[in-house]
């Protein structure tokens, strides 16, 4: 088994992976927050 050495990882893809997540989960909440506030107002 060879000996790992904390920090030599490429983790490139997974920084990649990561950041593409957080930004479709910010733009969903958006779009939910907005959704709600549409069906707020219409039923009002």
């Amino acid at each position: 088994m060879a000996d790992h050495k904390h920090g030599e990882m490429d983790i490139e893809v997974q920084k990649k992976t990561f950041d593409g997540f957080m930004k479709a989960v910010t733009w969903s909440s958006v779009a939910i927050i907005l959704t709600l506030i549409f069906i707020a107002l219409v039923n009002a």
